[in-house]
């Protein structure tokens, strides 16, 4: 098996370098399609079965008193939680105690470092024989192309939706596991990462424009500091924007065009969706299955 990637290795080139590495497809389920919450909760096992570190700790979600309203509309839209008491809270996050008198908790969800798991899939495939080129010719033979908004040449329906994150450190607050805190306007999710660095993320800009935005910037750092005040002293260590690569119904789509399968739009949920898309795309391309997600395009 050859791989072709123009990049030597995994980095900020790529949209995944910049993702959150929420594997959460409850939460998702606010406003994603049936597929994305069946599927998606393949996605820590496959993950831990490749060797990367999961870390299964859950989700919260918590809620500013003046956006209770939010916490209540998010609850029935998503499954597999349960409420906290402020009690509930301090026993899940003690430093969330004094901050929040309510909020949901999903046990099942988990989360990952996008670029250790990046890093450590290219250098098993490498152990395992797989060959990576940065130059190629014409592909021969049957092909996986997976190049995301490069493949808008053969794929004219993607469209990009920008996403743009930072990444802080601070020694004065701790945090297990993933927090959203909802807002009408700009949520927010801030995901522990090691040594105390935290990732802060939620913008969704129907965009492929990859500048980054002063607006989005400061509306993340302020939701941060609106969960914990000590965010107002972290260190702001790396702001970081790409697009995601998107079908116009949000869902990923598996289109064969001759000896070739294009694997694309996994939209925000590619950490979550890849492993369930990587294997129908698997099954349709050595047993001639036609997976969920197939479009057979006859151009």
């Amino acid at each position: 098996m050859t791989v072709f990637d123009p990049a030597p290795g995994p980095g900020p080139h790529g949209c995944s370098w910049w993702a959150g590495g929420m594997l959460a497809p409850f939460c998702e389920g606010e406003t994603a399609e049936e597929p994305v919450v069946r599927l998606g909760q393949r996605a820590a096992d496959w993950w831990e079965g490749q060797g990367v570190p999961v870390d299964r700790r859950g989700t919260m979600v918590v809620a500013l008193d003046r956006d209770r309203r939010e916490l209540d509309r998010f609850a029935r839209r998503v499954s597999g939680h349960c409420w906290l008491d402020r009690d509930g809270i301090a026993g899940q996050e003690p430093d969330l105690a004094d901050r929040f008198d309510r909020g949901l908790y999903i046990a099942a969800e988990a989360h990952l470092d996008p670029r250790a798991a990046l890093i450590h899939l290219r250098q098993r495939l490498e152990r395992d024989g797989v060959t990576f080129v940065t130059e190629a010719g014409r592909p021969e033979g049957l092909t996986l192309d997976c190049r995301g908004l490069g493949a808008r040449d053969a794929l004219p329906a993607l469209r990009g939706v920008k996403g743009e994150m930072a990444l802080l450190r601070s020694a004065d607050i701790r945090l297990s596991r993933p927090v959203r805190l909802l807002h009408p306007r700009y949520p927010l999710y801030v995901v522990p990462r090691a040594d105390g660095v935290f990732m802060l993320g939620a913008t969704q800009i129907e965009s492929d424009d990859r500048r980054k935005s002063v607006r989005s910037v400061l509306e993340l750092l302020s939701a941060a500091y609106a969960l914990h005040p000590a965010f107002g002293d972290a260190e702001l260590v790396e702001i970081g924007v790409d697009a995601r690569p998107a079908f116009p119904d949000n869902l990923p789509r598996l289109t064969r065009r001759g000896e070739t399968i294009y694997v694309n739009g996994l939209f925000r949920h590619g950490f979550l969706l890849a492993p369930a898309l990587a294997q129908l795309a698997a099954e349709a391309a050595l047993n001639g299955t036609i997976p969920e997600f197939w479009h057979e395009d006859h151009d």
